[in-house]
């Protein structure tokens, strides 16, 4: 599927409703790279914007992906040794919506830092943000992201 991109990275709305995108679930998530926002919007006779997040993408050596996606597997949280994050919602591969980043047990807040691009990839979003997808948006939800 090919999107005229004219007006994404100027009038989001604009872009959803001019290019006519359909959703099966009811819902849109897009991710704008360069403004670092994450929208969610809602069909309600048409394309209406429910939310806009500041997000944390991937840094230059570990860019985030472009392209169009549908949600994937949820998990409540994933970590490692030292991290974790809460409300994670998969793009594709490797690649989640996640909450800020905790400690090993997913109490104390190692990152809470939005709108940089800082990540290995993934899309940050404020816990609140990150577990509101996680809570509403439907496998298979359509996913933009450039």
């Amino acid at each position: 599927m090919a999107y005229n991109y004219d007006k994404f990275d100027i009038n989001m709305t604009e872009f959803v409703r001019d290019n006519n995108i359909q959703s099966s679930t009811g819902y849109l998530l897009i991710t704008s790279l360069k403004n670092k926002f994450t929208y969610v919007y809602e069909y309600k006779n048409g394309w209406q914007l429910e939310y806009k997040w500041s997000s944390t993408v991937g840094k230059t050596s570990t860019p985030t992906v472009k392209g169009i996606f549908s949600v994937g597997k949820k998990y409540l949280a994933i970590g490692g040794e030292t991290s974790s994050v809460k409300y994670a919602t998969n793009i594709v591969d490797d690649y989640y919506y996640h909450s800020i980043i905790y400690d090993a047990k997913g109490v104390a807040i190692k990152d809470d830092r939005l709108g940089l691009a800082i990540s290995h990839g993934c899309i940050r979003l404020a816990t609140s943000s990150s577990k509101w997808i996680y809570d509403n948006i439907p496998e298979r939800t359509p996913i933009i992201i450039n």
